[in-house]
């Protein structure tokens, strides 16, 4: 992720003692329950892990669960990471009319909490967005779209300075188990956003390198050859317009990313970056959207070491951010997902195959 994990954990961690005050520790909350195929929060008023998704599928969830503050943890037990082993996190930027710069949501200074990262909690329905306490979550909604079951939650974000008021609704389909629908909204007292990008922050962890576009595989490698690394280590963002992704049959656009590395768990971390070691089987994460606006492109980021430190990343250059941006719609729909699949055999939401090169 673009940040150090291990150091705004210790942050984090600082930060929620302050927060929490008298209630549980992540590992002292209520374990979500499996009901008819779906993960979720337990009924009643039980201080309880906020996650949702399904049994044998992906996972979204939130603070207090390991991690920084202000993103979406990513779990894919289905690919053999340990429990509450994230896979990648999902951060909120948006960026408001006028504006070039982002806000960060696991990097600005809350109003609601002790520290770093903007407050995220839950409602079952998108009609009042006072803040709540992320440790009593929304059980979610389980409905039926199309003949198919799904689970929805909606989730409240916290102010961000630049004046963004944001939330966000998550549907899981019971047809496409590895993978989450992140729909964002404006709440009613938002300044206008031109953009409201989710990105997945994480893709040192999996080593990804390899971009898998229409027009063929990009590697990071190739990428960023010559490319300037900033103070922070980053690269600048590398973009690719609609042109260039894959299109789904019904004109989806899906951008692919894959590791390298046949067996990335067998490669072992120095003791100073242990914290980075990869679990499981290699997966393709992606990013796909059903109905496109002309103007949107892809983008990536990379680095050479892990954040914080002059470690480097076993086997070199990886993609750190992997996102989709489009100008702002309410409602604007993303599809994030991990599957052990290759990526020439991702599926677009009608079931159709689209082969990717």
């Amino acid at each position: 992720m673009r940040r150090s994990y291990w150091f705004i954990v210790l942050m984090v961690s600082v930060a929620a003692s302050g927060l929490r005050g008298s209630e549980p520790s992540w590992s002292e909350l209520a374990e979500p329950v499996v009901e008819d195929g779906w993960v979720r929060p337990p009924a009643g008023e039980v201080a309880t892990k906020p996650v949702w998704g399904l049994a044998d599928g992906l996972r979204i969830g939130l603070a207090p669960l390991p991690g920084p503050r202000g993103l979406l943890r990513v779990y894919a037990p289905y690919v053999g990471q340990p429990s509450w082993r994230t896979i990648n996190f999902i951060a909120i930027e948006p960026i408001i009319v006028g504006r070039t710069g982002r806000s960060f949501s696991e990097l600005e200074l809350s109003s609601l909490a002790l520290g770093t990262g903007k407050v995220m909690w839950s409602v079952d329905r998108p009609d009042d967005w006072s803040p709540r306490k992320p440790v009593h979550p929304a059980r979610g909604v389980i409905g039926e779209e199309n003949g198919v079951k799904t689970l929805t939650v909606y989730i409240g974000v916290e102010k961000f300075r630049n004046g963004a008021a944001v939330f966000l609704r998550l549907t899981f389909r019971a047809d496409r188990p590895h993978e989450a629908q992140i729909a964002t909204f404006a709440q009613p007292t938002s300044v206008p956003m031109a953009y409201c990008v989710a990105t997945a922050t994480m893709g040192n962890y999996a080593r990804l390198r390899r971009l898998h576009l229409a027009d063929g595989m990009v590697t990071a490698q190739e990428l960023y050859a010559n490319a300037t690394f900033a103070p922070n280590g980053f690269t600048p963002h590398a973009r690719f317009g609609l042109e260039r992704l894959v299109r789904g049959p019904n004109g989806a656009a899906i951008l692919a990313a894959t590791t390298d590395e046949r067996d990335p768990a067998a490669v072992l971390q120095t003791p100073a970056s242990r914290g980075w070691q990869y679990f499981g089987r290699p997966a393709t994460q992606y990013w796909r959207c059903d109905h496109p606006h002309p103007k949107l492109m892809a983008q990536v980021n990379a680095r050479q070491k892990y954040w914080a430190s002059e470690n480097p990343i076993p086997g070199g250059t990886s993609f750190e951010n992997l996102e989709l941006i489009a100008p702002f719609e309410s409602g604007q729909t993303w599809t994030f997902g991990v599957t052990t699949d290759p990526p020439d055999t991702l599926q677009n939401p009608s079931g159709e195959m689209k082969r990717l090169r």
